[in-house]
């Protein structure tokens, strides 16, 4: 949460409540909880 928070430059709370909302969609890799890059950049605006 913290390097995406830092990649879209918000506070790591925000996209931990993102998450929890469903804005910031994550995908399950075994015990891990990923981001991926490409939607968290189009959630939060950000030109790909």
């Amino acid at each position: 949460m913290k390097d995406a928070a830092k990649l879209v430059g918000v506070d790591y709370r925000t996209i931990k409540l993102g998450i929890e909302s469903g804005t910031v969609p994550t995908v399950q890799l075994g015990p891990r909880r990923m981001i991926p890059r490409v939607p968290l950049l189009r959630a939060f605006g950000v030109e790909v």
